[in-house]
């Protein structure tokens, strides 16, 4: 009874394993409504004002920048290099990087976003949220956080976030763990099974793309996958190098930017807000867009560039928000170039490819783009195709970036060495 009772820590931390997780999936549907409907009222705004977005998007950039320097500084970004920094030292994180204060400002700034128009999507900053959920409950239960329990959360996160419980459980092993273990596998797969239960519980069993069911013939395939994975690949590689240029401060204008961070993020939103006023579908996560695609609807060839310019001048403004959803829009927009080169083959499998190589590209992860891919359009039928393309286009991004996106992002959120010494 002491060791494995009510009362014991083992217990106490498994209910507040089961506890994070089932808030978990009632928090990720809640944030999924808020930003669907922030979304919704920035598009009926833009149509029913087309030019005034090119006053208030800039502006509201370099508010919302203004206020996560101000009030969250740790808010900023994706929220996944957050999680992986916590996981190094857990308690010490519950303080700052998952500490309510942070999460709290994490959905409202990024809600603003959205509100905004910015290119931002939710999936990233619910996996910061999930991770904070589980230091909440095992604070609640006075019980020590673990590295675990955070990689459990930002699994959990994934899941309920996508609908997607499989790409929850790689992208714990591809990305948040570094050591992946038995104890580890099994607290992500009770705290996925649950955050999943409890989402579709509230929200119903969906498909995040719409079953699809894409399919290609072995032929097909054998001609699609090599230049869609080097080409996704090697634009995916760009785009992770650019931001990690930015982030580190490597070239010039991250320098500046650094020292007119304001300004820089007022600059950022006009090029946003230029990009959305021109072409009328680069505003958002880009969902709609890609879902279109995905469907067969042709887009025009500049979506993917000009979505891949929104979400990048968006990533390093300094604001709140992920780059999940609006690199699976521009991975769209990658297999869309694709299509008029394969014009006898299914155009959603040639986008759906596509949207793997550049997603695999960017966040180096090429079992989770697969999985990810695979669930949210129903398409597991193409999964031999999609696993060739996503292995492809992780070569071809190692070859124009080295280091992983989200690790080389995680160390600027790197929690400083908590002293020892001897009694």
């Amino acid at each position: 009874m002491r060791s494995r009772g009510p009362t014991s820590t083992m217990f106490r931390r498994r209910i507040a394993l089961i506890t994070g997780a089932i808030a978990v999936g009632v928090i990720a549907v809640l944030f999924a409504g808020a930003s669907d409907q922030a979304g919704s009222a920035f598009d009926r705004f833009r149509r029913a004002w087309p030019w005034l977005p090119l006053l208030v998007t800039p502006l509201a950039f370099v508010g919302l920048t203004w206020t996560t320097r101000r009030c969250a500084p740790l808010a900023r970004g994706s929220g996944i290099p957050q999680v992986m920094a916590a996981s190094d030292d857990p308690e010490a994180a519950r303080a700052g990087l998952i500490s309510v204060r942070t999460v709290v400002a994490k959905a409202a700034l990024t809600i603003g976003a959205v509100l905004a128009g910015a290119s931002v999507g939710r999936e990233g900053p619910t996996v910061q949220l999930a991770a904070a959920t589980m230091g909440i409950s095992h604070r609640m239960l006075s019980v020590p956080l673990r590295r675990s329990a955070v990689i459990a959360g930002g699994a959990a996160g994934v899941a309920a976030a996508f609908n997607t419980p499989l790409a929850g459980v790689l992208f714990a092993i591809e990305e948040l763990a570094a050591a992946y273990e038995q104890r580890v596998t099994l607290l992500v797969l009770s705290a996925m099974v649950i955050a999943g239960m409890v989402a579709q519980s509230l929200s119903g069993d969906y498909v995040y793309f719409g079953a699809v069911g894409a399919h290609m013939s072995l032929g097909a395939a054998l001609m699609v996958v090599p230049v869609a994975g080097l080409f996704g690949g090697l634009a995916g590689g760009g785009f992770a190098r650019m931001m990690l240029a930015m982030s580190a401060g490597r070239v010039p204008l991250s320098r500046w930017s650094r020292a007119n961070p304001l300004l820089f993020a007022g600059a950022c939103g006009l090029l946003v807000a230029g990009l959305g006023v021109a072409t009328g579908l680069t505003w958002g996560t880009g969902y709609s867009a890609a879902r279109a695609m995905i469907l067969g609807v042709d887009a025009p060839w500049w979506f993917g560039p000009a979505k891949m310019a929104a979400t990048l001048a968006t990533a390093v403004a300094g604001l709140p928000g992920g780059i999940f959803a609006p690199s699976l829009a521009v991975g769209a927009g990658v297999g869309n170039l694709l299509r008029p080169l394969y014009p006898s083959d299914p155009a959603g499998a040639v986008v759906i490819l596509g949207m793997v190589a550049y997603f695999a590209g960017v966040v180096r992860a090429p079992l989770t783009a697969v999985i990810i891919l695979a669930e949210t359009t129903a398409s597991r039928g193409l999964m031999l195709p999609m696993f060739a393309t996503a292995f492809l286009a992780d070569f071809a991004s190692q070859a124009i970036c080295r280091e992983k996106l989200y690790h080389g992002l995680s160390a600027a959120f790197a929690l400083p060495p908590r002293a020892t010494g001897n009694a």
